[in-house]
């Protein structure tokens, strides 16, 4: 049998199908992609807009793959194969936007832009007029995995789905299996893999016979399994656990009625129209939209989150949308404080994360045996995601861990983008001073055009704000793999003119990511975490300026940073 997924391969993170889609409505590209020279160019737009890498390959073959990628979304109008009888202008101009696509740029949160994903991929269907390889009854992907998962919960208790067994069953199944006899396989692998003494020759073992018996190279099953669970994920249905992912159990009552239409479509030509406009989900039926918002009040009440439903209309779908939708962000406000909670025991986890960063590799293995991954692309948004961590673990913090961070995160409170460029990556309260994180992964001599001006002028309206407000002391924290002596020059002079021509002083240190990690490890090694410490590190880097240049006053910084370790250390409890 051959392997299904759902996606594109080449664009394993599925949220920056929405920055491509995003550059390619601000250009002249939109409707004309197909040929040498235009796949070119979309692909230097991609590279352009820090979207994809583009190195030294002069191939063109990215702008091809993430518009097939585009396309098979219904993100963008499909090129309707001539066989069909089917005239391309009764679906829409090929290449252009689609409706869903559009919803996708203009989705402002993360739950907005899964549901435009859940859209997509529930309207996705294989085979199909755009797919036509696979020898078996039209079925829906994700409603068949949900099915599975669900399945799975109700005879182990558990929805769990490791990355194997999407590997070597469930993406090597369809409708057409029984869901019972799909779970006794899924069981039985995983009780076949738990009873082996080395689980990754066990997996390898296994790939390589499912190669010979299908007739695939063995790494296919494994690129198949990771791009079917990011895409899942993309969702926002189905969350990680382990290698692998389990159900959202907020949203259980959902998933159940999602997987109840199992319903295909009847011709081609609904089957575009679906693709491109995104598949209705139960939230669109009144009487289902009720049934999922009564669910979630009881599991606010469970939780002790009070909640008043008095005076807001349900008369429609939308209606029960807004109500829900306010639910949905208590309900993750609560998960988010849970994770923040959890972090001073995961702070090994952060410096292996930071250490991934600093060495620019993509993944670590773990002294438990639990590996780590920064997806190459991702590497500035998990930058500033690390960062946030390591300060939620120093667990001192004032305001709502929601309130530190301006970067969007998903359901596995992972980074969805970057911060965005109106304001400071990061703002940590703590009970006497603020501190402002800027992080960058530039380290040549652009750095200081990039991030001087930004980051003295952000740490200069929290000085404004809290000068007004709380009357706190302001710091300014630069963390960098190198430090550009001129960035460093640029934050050691420290000022900033107000629009009044007032002159402020601004407290703003330098630091490497190395170095930050060093003392940040050294403070939980020695179990001395406090904010405090940071405060200090601060005020004493900050007191060399006056006396040192950029080169010395880095020197300098790495002595006291030095210093300061040995003496964390030394006192250590």
């Amino acid at each position: 049998m051959k392997p299904w997924h759902l996606g594109n391969t080449t664009v394993r993170s599925p949220f920056r199908l929405r920055d491509g889609l995003i550059a390619l409505s601000h250009s002249s590209l939109q409707g004309n992609l197909r040929g040498r020279e235009q796949e070119i160019a979309f692909r230097r737009l991609l590279g352009d807009g820090g979207i994809v890498e583009l190195g030294d390959d002069e191939s063109y073959s990215v702008g091809r793959k993430w518009r097939s990628a585009l396309n098979k979304l219904g993100f963008l109008y499909p090129e309707v194969p001539i066989t069909s009888g089917i005239v391309q202008t009764e679906v829409g101009p090929i290449d252009t936007i689609t409706p869903n696509g559009w919803r996708l740029i203009r989705a402002e949160t993360v739950p907005a832009m899964q549901e435009c994903f859940l859209r997509a991929l529930a309207a996705h269907y294989i085979p199909s007029l755009l797919e036509q390889r696979f020898g078996f009854s039209v079925f829906s992907p994700v409603r068949h995995t949900l099915a599975v998962m669900l399945a799975l919960a109700l005879q182990t208790g558990e929805s769990r789905l490791n990355f194997i067994e999407m590997a070597l069953v469930v993406q090597l199944s369809s409708s057409d299996d029984a869901l019972a006899d799909i779970v006794a396989r899924v069981l039985e692998l995983r009780a076949r893999r738990m009873a082996s003494p080395n689980k990754k020759q066990f997996d390898r073992h296994e790939r390589d016979a499912a190669a010979v018996l299908h007739g695939y190279v063995a790494s296919t099953f494994n690129d198949y399994a990771d791009t079917n669970l990011r895409y899942l994920k993309a969702t926002g249905l189905v969350q990680s656990k382990g290698r692998g992912i389990s159900l959202v159990p907020e949203k259980h009552v959902f998933i159940e009625k999602l997987v109840q239409d199992r319903d295909v479509p009847a011709t081609d030509r609904l089957y575009l129209a679906a693709l491109c406009q995104g598949a209705t989900l139960p939230t669109d039926n009144k009487d289902s939209a009720l049934a999922v918002l009564d669910d979630l009040l009881q599991q606010l009440k469970q939780l002790g989150i009070p909640f008043d439903t008095t005076g807001k209309p349900t008369e429609t779908p939308a209606d029960i949308a807004a109500i829900r939708h306010q639910i949905d962000g208590l309900l993750s406000e609560h998960k988010e404080e849970q994770y923040a909670a959890r972090q001073p025991f995961e702070w090994h986890e952060i410096v292996a994360f930071m250490e991934l960063l600093r060495t620019r590799k993509a993944k670590k293995t773990l002294a438990n045996g639990d590996e780590i991954e920064v997806p190459k692309a991702e590497a500035p948004a998990y930058f500033e995601w690390v960062l946030w961590r390591a300060f939620l673990a120093i667990n001192s913090l004032t305001n709502k861990p929601y309130e530190a961070r301006r970067f969007k995160i998903d359901q596995d409170f992972l980074p969805v983008g970057t911060a965005p460029g109106n304001g400071p990556d990061l703002i940590f309260e703590f009970a006497d001073f603020v501190l402002v994180v800027e992080v960058t992964l530039t380290d040549n001599s652009r750095q200081e055009a990039a991030e001087g001006e930004p980051v003295r002028r952000h740490v200069a309206d929290l000085v404004l704000h809290h000068a007004a407000q709380s009357g706190k002391q302001v710091y300014g924290l630069f963390i960098a793999n190198h430090i550009d002596s001129n960035t460093a020059e640029t934050f050691r002079i420290g000022c900033w003119y107000t629009r009044a021509d007032d002159k402020m002083r601004l407290d703003i240190t330098p630091l490497t990511l190395d170095q930050f990690k060093t003392y940040f490890a050294a403070m939980f090694g020695a179990d001395r975490v406090q904010a405090s410490l940071i405060r200090e590190l601060l005020d004493l880097c900050s007191h060399l300026r006056p006396a040192h240049e950029a080169p010395a006053w880095k020197t300098e910084i790495s002595k006291i940073v030095a210093q300061r370790i040995t003496h964390i250390q030394s006192n250590a409890r």
